[in-house]
């Protein structure tokens, strides 16, 4: 038996371990094709290109068995939740940092679910693996955003596994993605059906953040604001019923200017960079939404404004840098609108301050930085995450 066929043995005993501790995860790995590489400079560990998993025998040989587990499993991991692509324009090496701490986390986190369940998994990652366990709870977007703001964090990181998914661009690149859209969506509902099978639920706990995030908390949260203000009486596919009976349903076609107010957090826990993006998001605003009419204000334990904003305006200088209430602006809104106009609050923060003890009149749209609340403990209205794409 050569090296090769030997390694390529393993990793179906590898599977096969997983069947018998998850059945989610070994259908899902039963998907992914694994791809010997023998020149380490093209694979020198591991890597996938979103569909297959390519590995480099040499290294794999040396493995003990719960770290091959592991290594299967992340590179399993990277490819069904979409990481190569869902990095876009961003910077690789960052883009792969982020994803490596999500995924890594995601297995740790799975030993313990499934030691609390009584089975016990000798899966483990190899040395060297990526950990941050106060971030990497959230979203690979998020933990990237974070990175941002530190770009010589793990400066020693070279092991790139997630390869360019589309590296042909044009038709070709469009078609590919579609193609591995449909694959993995297939490969997670027959692994949801594997996971009923055995009584164990829908999702793994490991999972569920980051699939339902992609689909609401990250969706671009612009979205969320075209549905509060263009829904009319006749159409509430996808409106938030919560704000029906309060006739909230803001017909840009029926003429009547819709009033925005919109908060600005300047706080001291905001840094420049999160609030360049918070900036550039009131500027989108006010040049898409022609109809409103928008007051804007600066707030930290004070609410400074508000400045009223058109589509040529240019933004006032941002005052600010004490502590976080949110109960300012709240008051001052309450103060200011008229009960018989329709209108909207708009809250970009990382969420971090005083709430007020009771919910406003008007509807709220929190837009909240990567690494801010999670978006659950927002007290009152809807909270998105505003991610850059």
């Amino acid at each position: 038996m050569t090296a090769e066929s030997g390694v390529q043995q393993r990793i179906g005993t590898s599977i096969v371990r997983l069947r018998t501790h998850s059945p989610f995860f070994a259908v899902l790995a039963m998907y992914a094709r694994v791809v010997p590489v023998a020149d380490p400079t093209l694979v020198d560990t591991a890597a996938t290109d979103g569909r297959d998993i390519f590995f480099n025998p040499a290294y794999l040989e040396k493995l003990p068995d719960a770290e091959l587990d592991g290594l299967l499993l992340h590179e399993v991991l990277h490819a069904a939740l979409a990481h190569n692509l869902r990095r876009g324009e961003r910077e690789p090496r960052l883009w792969n940092i982020a994803a490596d701490i999500v995924v890594n986390g995601m297995i740790a986190r799975l030993g313990e679910e499934l030691a609390g369940n009584g089975t016990f998994w000798q899966c483990a990652l190899p040395p060297g693996a990526l950990r941050e366990p106060d971030v990497e709870h959230l979203s690979v977007e998020e933990i990237y955003e974070l990175l941002l703001d530190d770009a010589t964090r793990h400066q020693g990181f070279t092991a790139f596994d997630l390869l360019d998914a589309s590296p042909e661009g044009g038709e070709l690149a469009t078609q590919r993605r579609a193609a591995l859209e449909a694959h993995w969506r297939e490969a997670l509902a027959r692994a949801v059906a594997a996971n009923r099978a055995v009584g164990r639920g829908d999702l793994p706990a490991v999972l569920r953040r980051d699939l339902e995030g992609q689909s609401e908390g990250h969706l671009d949260w612009r979205t969320h604001l075209w549905r509060y203000l263009v829904q009319t009486p006749c159409d509430f596919q996808g409106f938030d019923r919560r704000f029906v009976g309060r006739g909230l349903y803001l017909d840009a076609l029926a003429g009547e200017a819709v009033q925005v107010y919109v908060a600005v957090d300047t706080s001291g826990s905001i840094a420049n960079r999160q609030l360049d993006a918070f900036l550039a998001e009131v500027r989108a605003i006010v040049g898409s939404y022609p109809h409103l009419e928008c007051d804007l204000y600066y707030v930290d334990a004070e609410a400074h404004g508000p400045h009223r904003l058109g589509a040529a305006a240019a933004l006032p200088a941002p005052v600010g840098g004490g502590g976080t209430s949110f109960v300012p602006f709240f008051a001052r809104v309450a103060e200011r609108h008229a009960d018989q106009r329709p209108g909207l609050c708009v809250y970009l923060t990382d969420g971090h301050g005083t709430f007020p003890a009771a919910p406003p009149a008007l509807p709220v749209l929190w837009v909240v930085s990567a690494g801010g609340l999670e978006l659950d403990r927002f007290p009152f209205g809807e909270a998105v995450r505003l991610v850059a794409a």
